[in-house]
């Protein structure tokens, strides 16, 4: 939302005035103020101190206010802490603005629902197994108004397609808000039993646990991202034709991996894999990827070592997993033909076959400085010649699917002087550059 859209604004403003119509019974309401102010209170201090960990937000709060209060009292719990909490990037306002809204409407329609289906009686009762059933249909509807809101603001702030802005957001947000529903539920019972109000701060001394291993986890991840943005950052200064294509390497690899089905957890890795697979680079001799003409023999077996040295580079890096064998093994073929060690077939690791499809066609479809970019379209059938004998048909297939759905934007990575693959090119033709027949460098 750095430079939003007109389209973008106007749909904030509509879900802010819808906010605000939510807000329209408060001077008539009859509610427990001091609840509301405590209750808006203590999430304006959970959201600072969330968001200056990285670890998102309060829900228990929101949700213990909407288990509690009636919806007008409920929703207004959201505003401070949203208007007051960090905002990472510009438009500072507008994205206050956005949050405050959207939590104002979702929290308002989990207590209207909460409310109808005659959950309040049941917490003040306590009538706790009854609780459960109008306490998850709030929850629902807490989480599918934050799911529709965020679609629509991908779509038009984003430029998201339609069909991709809300795929899977509702699926990934329903089990950490039940969890914070859950949480919120307890503190609301709490709230309401002979313990009273401060009772009910105790359930969030689990959730501020929570937050610290997340905010190690989320440190330690930073850390991960570092090592490989130097390492990558090395290759590039090493070899600067080829800028960016570490990086879009990784990207159509993880777009592979989504589409053969694997877990987030490996998607991840197979990204790594395709961004680190050429860092071997380090090791070989800056003069013979500078070097002006073809390659002698000796040289090209110089080259070929680059897998080997950059196995041995991240070998110890224990987060980056199988990634380390595609590093190795990415310039095998399937035929047996390609190196360090000839594996054929099943033998060459699947992350290797996958970042091997995912580096022929970034090589084919950026524009170099000994040539131009293929057409996508060229580069697609040249895989698919070469499946088979050269790369894993079921990858070529998942890479289709994936540029199907996804699409491809060609980019130039290099503006400098022709490097080692143009000359090898003189030698040995255009296919030894773009790894189509004879591997890339």
């Amino acid at each position: 939302m750095d430079a939003v859209p007109a389209r973008a604004r106007v749909y904030v403003a509509g879900v802010a005035l819808a906010a605000l119509v939510c807000l329209r019974p408060l001077p008539e309401l009859h509610a427990p103020w001091w609840a509301v102010l405590l209750l808006a209170g203590l999430y304006a201090g959970s959201e600072l101190l969330a968001r200056s960990r990285s670890v998102g937000t309060c829900y228990p709060v929101l949700l213990a206010g909407a288990f509690l209060l009636p919806p007008p009292a409920a929703a207004l719990v959201a505003l401070p802490g949203a208007l007051l909490s960090p905002v990472a990037q510009r438009p500072f306002v507008l994205r206050r603005v956005w949050r405050a809204a959207q939590l104002t409407l979702a929290v308002a329609a989990a207590a209207r629902v909460h409310w109808e289906l005659g959950g309040r009686d049941a917490v003040v009762a306590p009538d706790f197994p009854y609780a459960l059933g109008p306490a998850g249909a709030a929850v629902l509807a807490f989480c599918l108004v934050l799911t529709l809101l965020d679609g629509g603001i991908l779509a038009l702030a984003d430029r998201v397609p339609a069909g991709r802005a809300w795929r899977g957001l509702f699926s990934r947000s329903l089990a950490p808000i039940a969890v914070h529903g859950l949480a919120g539920l307890m503190m609301a019972v709490l709230w309401r039993s002979p313990y009273g109000p401060v009772a009910a701060l105790l359930v969030l001394l689990p959730m501020c646990v929570a937050w610290w291993a997340f905010a190690q986890y989320h440190r330690e991840q930073a850390a991960h991202q570092a090592t490989i943005r130097a390492l990558v950052q090395a290759v590039d200064i090493k070899d600067g034709y080829t800028r960016g294509h570490s990086e879009r390497v990784g990207q159509a690899s993880m777009m592979i991996a989504r589409e053969l089905g694997m877990d987030d957890e490996r998607v991840e890795t197979l990204r790594f894999a395709g961004i680190l697979h050429d860092v071997g680079k380090l090791g070989v001799p800056t003069r013979l990827l500078r070097k002006d003409g073809p390659l002698t023999p000796e040289e090209r077996r110089v080259i070929e070592l680059h897998p080997e040295y950059g196995h041995e580079m991240v070998r110890g890096i224990r987060f980056l997993g199988e990634a380390r064998a595609a590093v190795l093994h990415h310039h095998e073929r399937l035929d047996g033909s390609g190196y360090p060690y000839g594996l054929a077939g099943d033998r060459i690791p699947e992350s290797a076959r996958v970042v091997a499809v995912a580096d022929a066609f970034d090589a084919m479809t950026s524009t170099r400085s000994y040539r131009r970019a293929r057409p996508v379209a060229a580069a697609v059938e040249e895989l698919q010649r070469c499946a088979g004998a050269q790369f894993d048909p079921r990858v070529v297939g998942a890479l289709l699917r994936a540029l199907g759905h996804h699409g491809w934007r060609p980019a130039v990575t290099a503006d400098g002087a022709p490097s080692v693959r143009a000359r090898v090119a003189a030698g040995r033709g255009e296919e030894a550059r773009d790894s189509v027949g004879g591997g890339t460098l």
